[in-house]
């Protein structure tokens, strides 16, 4: 990627085009294996596309447009924007990127900022939940049974360290996910294997500009790359930055160790709820 970034405005087709040749192998190729080897798309399906305005879900809308193009099973697709309010500039924001990048947002409104930005305790947690509860809802009032969500690789492994070290527990962010209170509905992750510097490469080299942050918090920062403010997930890149500088294998390694899971050396876990020991028949052998 190390084309010098081009100052002229690329069209929807040439973008197009960079995801089926420059991008294959790096973004596309990753998109397709994770929808095979996790199973997230069946024939019949119709997906809620999730769109927050980032980096993310802008690219995932258009992979999902490319994979409806190759049409090897039928299935169908609603490009869902949630305005949780959003400044003026933010919305325009992402409604001119989605007329630049060729994809028919559906917009529905809720007042969730409002409610949230008084909360002092996890407003970010609340809000996220929130969020996801309006899309769910919406979703299924479209018609869909699934909705998609644009978590990357990295958010996995930082998801993975984070829980053992500041949650006490070892779980990660699934490539799909039962939908607990919304009977039929399942959440997919289909941007599992992408990386996020392959997506800042995509929107470097396509002169983008997305939305940083959906938060209200910080509405102001719309293209910047860093936070004012660390955040446990940030403590955790510089972690795993570090760490590569040692083991240049340890992200890898990261995200193979929830799949590498040996139960027999594990002290306890959870399973639907019951908790389960070593001890409990540590004497029947």
């Amino acid at each position: 990627m190390g084309d010098a970034i081009k100052n002229t405005e690329k069209t929807c087709e040439e973008i197009e085009q960079d995801l089926r040749k420059r991008f294959r192998k790096s973004l596309w190729c990753r998109f397709t294996k994770a929808i095979t080897q996790y199973d997230l798309v069946k024939e019949g399906d119709k997906i809620a596309v999730c769109i927050s305005g980032g980096k993310d879900s802008m690219l995932m809308a258009k992979l999902f447009q490319e994979l409806k193009r190759h049409d090897k099973f039928p299935f169908e697709l609603v490009f869902l924007v949630m305005d949780p309010g959003y400044s003026p500039a933010n919305r325009q924001l992402i409604e001119s990127n989605a007329e630049r990048l060729g994809i028919p947002i559906t917009i529905f409104e809720t007042d969730i900022f409002k409610g949230v930005f008084t909360v002092e305790k996890s407003p970010c947690y609340l809000c996220a939940r929130m969020r996801r509860g309006h899309l769910y809802s919406k979703a299924q009032e479209l018609g869909c049974n699934k909705i998609a969500l644009g978590h990357h690789y990295d958010d996995v492994i930082e998801t993975i360290l984070m829980g053992m070290l500041y949650g006490g527990q070892i779980q990660t962010m699934m490539p799909k996910l039962h939908g607990t209170n919304f009977e039929g509905m399942e959440l997919i992750r289909p941007m599992y294997l992408i990386r996020e510097s392959t997506i800042k490469a995509w929107r470097e080299y396509n002169n983008l500009q997305f939305l940083q942050c959906a938060c209200k918090f910080t509405e102001n920062c719309i293209t910047g790359e860093d936070m004012s403010s660390t955040s446990k997930r940030q403590e955790i890149k510089l972690l795993i930055k570090e760490l590569k500088k040692i083991n240049p294998f340890v992200e890898g390694n990261i995200f193979k160790s929830v799949e590498n899971v040996n139960l027999s050396t594990i002290i306890a876990y959870k399973k639907d709820g019951v908790k389960h020991h070593f001890l409990d028949d540590y004497d029947d052998i």
